[in-house]
């Protein structure tokens, strides 16, 4: 299990978590701040200054799931993380990173009031970095407002601690006996296990009556999809594409969707690649649409586009597949995609 203490910079996060491994039996300190700090040694100085900060590198969000598995296996026990996290799409991507591990995790929210935090940040002393410390107290002051327009999501989804006026062993008590007792409870999201080889998985177009196409926003991974997922072991992908529709969307499908694109995806390192299927599950009237249900645990939201509205959304890779199942649908055919280009 782990314990992830969010909040501002300067909030108090590393401190609780210092008191909090003395009060949860078998925890550990794990600060993804190791991995950030281990980057440079890692990558070309060009790649890193392509971005402002580490949490932007996927490689960076993949070496902290990679690594908080990798202790869990080697310790076992818990393991308190203190590391904010403003963005609502990394917290997906990392948390359903470590739920395909099968690795719980508790949010934990600090919110002390902001005077407080910029006492806090002002009177911030790090005597290793003596010479960066009004960089390091600027970047704090400046993702204040971030943190702020972040609580809209944050605080519906993590167990909230004010931490204003106490100190961080009494904060750090709370949060234990919160995860004891569960008043800190699992995140919801979740994700099915990592794949081990090539998939097959299907994804089903939705339509509206203006014809635009209906794409779902995964809480555990980057970027907008279709309605769909792998088919499970002995499942005809047409059957895993309706399915996956109903548990997603509450949509029941009354007859096997139409094939339009079969896409070879090559394997790409950490993915194994297979199969995708794209199937035509027709048009959903105004009433239909209006009754479409999300589960939170999985998607975030739903939203049907036109074609160009969905290049601005969908990775490059989904966006070519989407793009020839609607010549596919045009056309009343069936294409066949190597990596999404058209063969044969």
């Amino acid at each position: 299990m782990i314990v992830w203490i969010n909040g501002a910079f300067s909030a108090g996060k590393t401190s609780t978590a210092r008191e909090l491994v003395e009060l949860i039996p078998n925890s550990t300190l794990y600060d993804p701040e190791v991995i950030g700090g281990s980057l440079p040694y890692l990558l070309p100085q060009k790649h890193l200054d392509e971005v402002t900060d580490f949490q932007d590198l996927p490689i960076w969000r993949r070496l902290v799931v990679d690594a908080a598995a990798a202790m869990l296996a080697e310790l076992g026990g818990v393991l308190v993380v203190p590391m904010t996290l403003l963005r609502q799409e990394y917290r997906d991507e990392i948390f359903g990173g470590l739920a395909s591990r099968r690795i719980q995790v508790r949010h934990v929210l600090l919110t002390p009031e902001e005077t407080i935090l910029r006492q806090r940040i002002a009177g911030r002393e790090d005597p290793e970095f003596p010479d960066t410390q009004d960089r390091i107290r600027q970047w704090a002051y400046d993702h204040i407002e971030p943190y702020k327009e972040a609580l809209g999501w944050l605080v519906p989804d993590a167990y909230i601690v004010d931490n204003t006026h106490i100190t961080p062993r009494e904060t750090a008590e709370r949060i234990a006996e919160a995860a004891r007792t569960g008043a800190a409870p699992v995140c919801r999201i979740v994700q099915t296990p990592e794949p081990t080889r090539e998939t097959v998985a299907a994804g089903v177009l939705l339509f509206d009556e203006q014809d635009r196409v209906l794409l779902v926003d995964p809480t555990y991974k980057p970027g907008w999809e279709f309605p769909g997922g792998v088919a499970e072991s002995g499942e005809a992908p047409a059957r895993a594409g309706v399915r996956e529709v109903a548990e997603e969307l509450g949509v029941r499908l009354e007859r096997v969707p139409r094939l339009l694109v079969v896409d070879w995806e090559p394997p790409r390192p950490p993915g194994f690649g297979g199969l995708r299927l794209i199937f035509d599950g027709g048009r959903l009237t105004a009433d239909e649409a209006g009754r479409l249900l999300l589960p939170g645990a999985e998607l975030r939201g739903w939203r049907f586009v036109t074609e160009e509205e969905a290049a601005g959304l969908l990775p490059p890779a989904r966006y070519e597949r989407l793009r020839w199942a609607l010549r596919a649908r045009e056309r009343s055919t069936v294409l066949n995609l190597e990596a999404g280009v058209p063969v044969g």
